[in-house]
């Protein structure tokens, strides 16, 4: 019998012409590689609690995946359980969708060994988001290089469908279903097909997040403000935020100014409107608007800030969360990899 939420893979067929119709399935996953900020919230995870109750989903945190660039045992292991505790005070339901750890489920890369060798060399070296990672000095390892790879894995193994991304992840999710067909006409001539070919779920709605520095806001850049901090560092942070030197006195323009376009992610539609009239009027300085995003944050993340504190305290259940979340990750890739290796040719005696 299988677990709540799992996906019998060969059961689904379309009454009308007896070929396979795979169910909508949305997989994502979570990188674990440092603490979770403001950008990460408004760039997926909002967007992520809004998805995991409308269809059968898979939430997984990435760890095989951090540690292209992460060598830090003890940071990797709370690094993944700060993720974990982020997602559920900020309104997971894992009674709804899975939330659990990559490397709970083996079967994982399994698979990706069997697709790496079905992925020309040529394909991984004209992947732009390892090239830009190389470009900002991070070692050109062979996880990196094969990452798309990996990716494919975590998301064909649990049949997923559909893949909320940004568009900078899009060519990623190109590679993944190119493996996917691959895959099927390969090993699956004149029969059933064994994946499904996913589409990204471009996030059309993602808000570009500046940082305190005025770029795009990124752990790699040094520049966040994390979802849960508070008190003086939140100040520190939300005070620093650059502007340009226009005098207090003279209007400005809301529409170019970093701090107006963090006001916009956390106020109410009549506080944005209000700030945007006084930052035109003039006599209104930077140093109000800080004071006015300080206060929106605040607020805006205040009834998850205290989930959280609530959580810290319940460890055991958070780990209870993502082991039955494993389970169920595990069940679902085992279907697949069934019929992975029947149809490879690839011989268990177990």
């Amino acid at each position: 019998m299988l677990p709540e939420n799992s996906i019998d893979p060969t059961s689904d067929t379309d009454p009308a012409t007896g070929s396979k119709e795979f169910p909508k399935v949305v997989v994502s996953g979570i990188q674990p590689s440092g603490t979770l900020h403001i950008g990460n919230y408004f760039g997926a995870i909002r967007q992520h609690i809004a998805l995991h109750a409308e269809h059968p989903s898979y939430y997984f945190i990435v760890n095989y995946h951090a540690l292209t660039s992460l060598h830090d045992a003890e940071a990797l292991s709370r690094y993944s359980l700060d993720v974990a505790l982020d997602y559920l005070a900020l309104g997971f339901d894992p009674e709804q969708s899975a939330l659990f750890l990559q490397s709970d489920v083996p079967q994982v890369t399994e698979l990706a060994w069997i697709l790496y060798n079905l992925t020309p060399v040529s394909q991984l070296e004209k992947a732009v988001s390892y090239k830009d990672k190389i470009a900002r000095g991070i070692a050109a390892n062979a996880g990196l290089f094969n990452y798309p790879v990996l990716q494919a894995a975590d998301i064909l193994i649990y049949g997923g469908t559909l893949v909320p991304v940004g568009a900078d992840q899009k060519q990623h999710i190109e590679i993944t279903r190119d493996l996917a067909i691959r895959f099927n006409n390969t090993f699956c001539e004149g029969d059933e097909p064994v994946f499904p070919i996913p589409e990204p779920m471009i996030l059309d709605d993602v808000a570009v997040v500046p940082g305190i520095d005025g770029q795009k806001m990124s752990k790699s850049y040094n520049n966040t403000i994390g979802i849960f901090d508070e008190g003086k560092d939140l100040k520190k942070k939300v005070m620093s935020i650059v502007t340009d030197s226009t005098p207090l006195e003279e209007p400005k323009d809301p529409e170019t100014c970093n701090v107006f376009a963090l006001i916009k992610l956390v106020a109410n539609q009549s506080t944005v409107d209000q700030v945007a009239s006084s930052y035109r009027a003039g006599g209104y300085g930077y140093g109000h608007a800080k004071k006015e995003l300080l206060q929106n944050l605040e607020q805006y993340f205040a009834e998850a800030r205290e989930r959280r504190r609530e959580l810290e305290k319940r460890p055991d259940y958070v780990r209870d969360i993502l082991r039955d979340g494993g389970i169920k990750g595990r069940t679902q890739a085992e279907l697949f990899m069934e019929k992975v290796r029947v149809a490879c040719g690839l011989i268990t005696t177990y």
